[in-house]
């Protein structure tokens, strides 16, 4: 009869694609993880995974399996919790990490509806991610994906960045994207930051070359380019977001339309503490979901 714990191990290296990283997750050696796929493919009667030099991939009985166990591994990590949840007297206390223009927009409206005590911090996502490998933070709102042993990643949501200009500009009527690049290029820029982030990928993604501008302003904080995009400094590139709390919606508007760029963000956390957060997990997604 096949061990629970089999199954875990299994579904680690499903989701890792490697014995290795699957037992890191797990905080497993590498031998006793190998040694519960083989006990779980002999129980099974076939392999569950063709090995390559590089990954694990699955066969297709691994994946008929995976399908079968995943949302039978939800429903026992919500029980889990919920039995946890119930001895407690307090609220848990979660530790979130995401970027103050993010959380301000998205979360912070639904916070009331949560039933967990939060910690937030703000940072970059490189240094959030550090965080959470750290043990310092439990979850992060990000829009970065960079691929780590034992954290999972979640999609959220899809964000759109427009270029906003102040409302007076007189914006020319052309469909040419030479003329298009042609203007932009010689107006005023406000940026987040010398990298031209957002401007950098609108050029890459649209015109099909590195943008030569030199941002009038840098300025690390979407609401204040906003703020002075309205009082006539110039353009920018930002998401969509930010103008749907816009204030005052008539100093600024939203120039060639046609010219978005789309960006994911997700939820990371560490797969080993998935059970202890779930609930969190589903309520924030549930209200970014509702929210959009």
């Amino acid at each position: 009869m096949a061990d629970y714990e089999w199954y875990r191990s299994f579904m680690a290296i499903y989701k890792h694609n490697s014995v290795s990283e699957a037992a890191k997750s797990r905080m497993m050696t590498q031998p006793a993880m190998s040694q519960h796929l083989a006990a779980l493919e002999a129980e099974a009667g076939e392999a569950l995974f063709r090995r390559t030099s590089r990954k694990m991939i699955p066969t297709e009985r691994g994946k008929e399996l995976y399908s079968q166990l995943a949302p039978l591994m939800e429903s026992l990590d919500e029980v889990t919790l919920n039995l946890n949840c119930a001895s407690l007297s307090t609220l848990a206390v979660v530790r979130i990490g995401t970027h103050h223009e993010f959380f301000s927009a998205k979360v912070l409206p639904q916070i009331q509806n949560y039933d967990m005590r939060t910690v937030v911090h703000f940072s970059e996502a490189d240094q959030l991610l550090q965080l959470l490998n750290e043990d310092k933070l439990d979850l992060i709102l990000t829009s970065k994906k960079i691929p780590e042993a034992g954290i999972e990643y979640l999609k959220l949501m899809e964000e759109a960045f427009v270029i906003v200009a102040p409302e007076h500009y007189e914006i020319p009527e052309t469909t040419s994207l030479i003329a298009k690049e042609k203007w932009l290029a010689a107006q005023n820029w406000m940026s987040y930051g010398l990298e031209l982030p957002g401007i950098r990928r609108m050029w890459r993604e649209h015109f099909k070359k590195r943008p030569l501008i030199r941002p009038l302003h840098i300025i690390p904080d979407y609401h204040l380019i906003l703020r002075a995009i309205e009082s006539g400094a110039g353009l920018g590139v930002m998401p969509t977001y930010i103008l749907e709390h816009a204030a005052d919606t008539s100093k600024s508007k939203v120039i060639f339309p046609e010219l978005k760029v789309k960006n994911e963000l997700f939820i990371a956390y560490k797969y080993k503490h998935k059970h202890k957060h779930l609930s969190f997990i589903q309520q924030i997604v549930k209200s970014i979901s509702e929210a959009n």
